[in-house]
């Protein structure tokens, strides 16, 4: 039998056209994706047809450019509903939001960083970085850190290691080390802050969201701009926000969310039935 590669073969090189063509958030010629990739002319082509076909990209033939099919968008769809906090955070966020005034991040950890799953806008709204949907660096943002500091300790090592490290701002962390240090008193007060660290202008207060067994499910943040507030304001929306962050909690502990692992179990016929466990 032949090997898998680490790669996870074809389909892992097909997401990976996936990745590429969605990372230039606009239409992109094949040429573009040709000179910034590794792969022959002729694989990639084969890659894009194929995703093509299968409705996983669309093509405008008269601008020669590819796109995100709509076939992603019913599978987005159905990501979200079914394997994000978001449904059973609405409410809580909506209440937050309509309290404060100020934009609401809800966030989880997507292969080490932050996945931006619903947002809410302030009454007042700022352009910033965070969308529902974007990806954005864990070591610099309020609920990206809030998150790593509650990973058991061989999980955090391994997210470090596959953060960037690069300086957005003044304020941004350089390195692992001064992280651990703000990550150990994050773990203490159990809140998270953004200190101007990804966008000038930007601050924010941030909670995990943790499980029965202290581990984070995601995290949500209360965000605002240094024109109109300042982390000490922030800070006293703490405990409202530590507040929401246990009743999204609670909710989830009925959702089903995926397992990364199943363990099989014997059922009173003697026959053996695959039931989910948490790793």
């Amino acid at each position: 039998m032949a090997s898998v590669e680490r790669s996870d073969g074809t389909v892992g090189k097909a997401l990976s056209v996936l990745d590429q063509i969605a990372s230039y958030e606009r239409p992109v010629r094949f040429g573009e994706l040709l000179a910034d990739s590794d792969m022959p002319k002729a694989t990639l082509y084969r890659f894009v047809q194929t995703l093509t076909n299968q409705g996983m990209l669309q093509y405008d033939p008269e601008r020669q450019t590819y796109a995100p099919g709509l076939r992603l968008v019913r599978l987005a769809h159905a990501a979200w509903a079914q394997s994000s906090l978001a449904p059973v955070a609405r409410q809580h966020i909506d209440a937050l939001s309509a309290e404060t005034g100020e934009t609401v991040h809800l966030a989880q950890l997507d292969h080490a960083q932050v996945l931006y799953v619903d947002k809410r806008n302030a009454r007042d709204p700022v352009e910033m970085f965070s969308q529902a949907g974007k990806v954005g660096p864990a070591y610099c943002t309020g609920v990206g850190k809030a998150m790593l500091a509650f990973l058991p300790p061989a999980e955090l090592q391994a997210a470090l290691a596959q953060q960037s490290w690069h300086r957005f701002t003044a304020s941004t962390h350089g390195s692992p080390a001064s992280l651990e240090r703000e990550l150990a008193e994050i773990q203490d007060e159990g809140l998270s802050f953004d200190r101007e660290e990804h966008e000038t202008g930007i601050v924010c207060v941030a909670v995990p969201i943790l499980d029965s067994r202290h581990r984070p499910l995601g995290a949500l943040s209360i965000t605002g701009t240094t024109r109109r507030t300042d982390l000490d304001t922030l800070k006293q929306l703490g405990p409202r926000l530590k507040q929401a962050a246990a009743a999204i909690a609670r909710d989830a502990e009925s959702w089903l969310f995926p397992r990364t692992s199943s363990s099989a179990a014997t059922t009173r016929n003697g026959e053996t039935a695959h039931v989910r466990s948490d790793t």
